[in-house]
């Protein structure tokens, strides 16, 4: 199966690039400049695809999100990224107006001009109901207009969705992914700030999965 992975920089998608690779997938990353001020999970992001030989291409958002930016913390720097685990109205701060349905549409789009078969993403039982883009309603509906919106049928994969973040790094180490070339942290310092939301997940994550953390944090 060809498939077009949606990969961020993190530790979720640079591990279902491995896993879909070791299960026989044709891989393309796709990765997403949309103006956020952790950009540098691009780099990252780029750097461990060359590594994999995978061809990895970035789409231009910016103007497309300049319009719809909001008052998030991503997209918007005169607002805080909030630290500490995550509440309903600290992680309203990171929700980025309709971000997932415009990159998975995106990458749909992609799937079905190269005539791949599928369009992946690293969605787990981590992922919050918080965030409206990430509820399983959305991802159904996602799902459906996959298989409606060309006459070529594009599968959408989530492969992780029952997963814990804590689980998918185990599966990570099992198939020998590079944790040090990942890219977590919103606030995009010279280091991991080890303070924001992801951070705090990205360092449970480990504690959690009895691994070595290999992660560089400021504090």
């Amino acid at each position: 199966m060809k498939t077009i992975v949606l990969v961020s920089g993190g530790m979720d998608s640079a591990v279902l690039v491995h896993y879909l690779r070791k299960e026989g997938h044709i891989v393309k990353a796709l990765g997403f400049d949309y103006g956020q001020r952790h950009a540098k999970e691009l780099k990252f992001a780029a750097r461990l695809m060359k590594s994999l030989l995978v061809p990895f291409e970035i789409v231009n958002l910016r103007e497309v999100f300049g319009a719809i930016a909001g008052k998030n913390a991503l997209t918007n720097l005169a607002v805080k990224v909030p630290d500490g685990h995550y509440a309903e109205e600290s992680m309203k701060a990171t929700v980025v107006p309709n971000r997932n349905m415009i990159m998975l549409s995106i990458a749909i789009g992609h799937a079905v001009a190269l005539e791949f078969d599928a369009v992946a993403y690293g969605a787990h039982a981590g992922d919050h109901d918080i965030y409206p883009d990430c509820r399983e309603p959305f991802a159904a509906a996602i799902s459906d207009a996959a298989r409606l919106c060309d006459w070529r049928v594009i599968e959408m994969m989530r492969p992780f969705v029952k997963m814990t973040k804590a689980e998918i790094a185990k599966l990570g180490a099992e198939l020998h992914v590079p944790f040090e070339m990942t890219w977590s942290c919103y606030k995009g310092g010279s280091k991991h700030c080890g303070m924001c939301g992801i951070c705090t997940e990205r360092i449970e994550a480990f504690e959690l999965a009895g691994l070595e953390d290999p992660t560089e944090y400021e504090t």
